[in-house]
């Protein structure tokens, strides 16, 4: 059996080195830019310093969890939390799996490390289906059993509570905001990453169960927002785990 580590970090205590793992992972395994864009076919990469800025600003409360697998930084998740309406809200802003190492529960793994008894809101934001199906299962047990009316009608408000200027400013698009689209619930995020391995994972997904959250349409994101009620789980520590 493969030697698997897992460890929780405050954002505040994440690294420059432990950031340029982040890095290479996220560049080596997220995906490729568009045919929209003028970098069509080059791998998508964030330095250390963006991720920084990006995941773990120091006006906003992170977390960043990973996965090593016999010495190998084999996934990772960042999370922020922030009040909305006297709730807490946990956002995945970032999940990413090795794809040496998926398909073995790595995902859900790391959501599970992230959660806090806390937490009353669970969001996440991806153009990738796998994302999507890890956070329901984490949370609610199963895509299928996801509410989308609760999507309907907090979606916009708890997007613009963000203190993360890219969630912030997501524009909820689907037929669940009465929009024209083969979407169902999605964000405009203006992210032309290439869909070909995304749409694959769909059709695959579509063929084992329902999905409800529509097609991924260009320049879009995935949007799964999940109210839940408090459960034992591992509290987030303010070192790490």
């Amino acid at each position: 059996m493969a030697d698997q580590n897992i460890n929780v970090f405050p954002g505040f205590a994440v690294t420059d080195n432990q950031l340029k793992e982040a890095a290479a992972l996220f560049r080596d395994n997220y995906g490729v830019w568009g045919k929209q864009t003028k970098r069509a076919g080059q791998r998508v990469a964030l330095s250390p310093d963006r991720m920084r800025e990006q995941y773990l600003p120091s006006t906003a409360t992170t977390a960043y969890a990973r996965v090593v697998v016999d010495g190998t930084l084999a996934g990772h998740a960042f999370a922020c939390r922030w009040r909305h309406k006297g709730l807490m809200v946990c956002w995945i802003t970032q999940l990413v799996v090795d794809k040496s190492f998926r398909n073995i529960g790595l995902a859900t793994t790391l959501l599970n490390a992230l959660r806090c008894d806390t937490d009353n809101i669970y969001g996440i934001m991806s153009s990738h289906p796998a994302a999507c199906l890890a956070a329901a299962k984490v949370v609610c047990g199963a895509i299928e059993r996801v509410p989308l009316d609760y999507i309907v009608t907090q979606a916009d408000e708890i997007l613009k509570s963000s203190p993360i200027s890219y969630i912030r400013d997501a524009k909820p698009h689907g037929t669940l905001f009465k929009d024209e689209s083969e979407m169902v619930s999605g964000v405009d995020t203006g992210f032309f990453v290439d869909h070909d391995e995304p749409n694959a994972a769909l059709e695959a997904i579509k063929n084992d169960l329902p999905w409800p959250l529509g097609d991924l349409a260009e320049g879009h994101e995935f949007l799964l927002i999940i109210q839940h009620r408090s459960r034992s789980s591992r509290l987030l520590q303010t070192q790490a785990v």
